[in-house]
């Protein structure tokens, strides 16, 4: 399986790793599942987000997203699978996280890229910092990030790390 793991300051082009991903497949994947995120211009208290901060570990940060890929690749028969995270600055509008899948069939695609993400937002090592007005904050996953990464438990319930 390839495995193509990034994190940079600088944009990414869906086209051109989508282009990249079936030139490496070919006709052996029957389907590639893709999530290209967003920053949203969220407005909590009427106030919206103006920059989204993101700092990282270098190594440590690929290593926990390795990770990730491992525990996927373990659960789904994968044959590609690229993550792209953008850190730094970013503001509303601005693309932050890429994640490409390609399986034989589409129920394998589907899945893993949406448990890559699910586990993105609460295993991946990053530090996420929003600016809204005079105000900046370092903000954790939500609730809601937990509770979706917890329902891929294993049929034992046990986290599957």
């Amino acid at each position: 399986m390839n495995v193509s793991i990034r994190v940079q300051r600088e944009d990414f082009s869906l086209a051109d790793e989508w282009s990249a991903l079936r030139a490496r497949t070919g006709a052996g994947a029957g389907a590639i599942a893709a999530f290209a995120g967003v920053v949203r211009e969220d407005a909590r208290e009427g106030t919206p987000t103006q920059i989204l901060y993101l700092e990282h570990y270098p190594g440590m940060t690929e290593s926990s997203i390795a990770d990730i890929v491992r525990e996927a690749e373990g659960r789904w028969p994968l044959d590609d699978v690229v993550v792209v995270h953008r850190v730094g600055e970013l503001a509303p509008g601005d693309q932050i996280v890429l994640v490409l899948v390609a399986s034989a069939h589409r129920a394998a695609a589907f899945a893993a890229c949406e448990f890559l993400m699910d586990y993105l937002k609460t295993r991946a090592v990053f530090w996420k910092k929003e600016t809204r007005g005079a105000a900046s904050e370092w903000i954790r996953s939500t609730e809601d990030d937990f509770d979706r990464a917890a329902s891929w438990k294993g049929e034992d319930g046990a986290a599957g790390d």
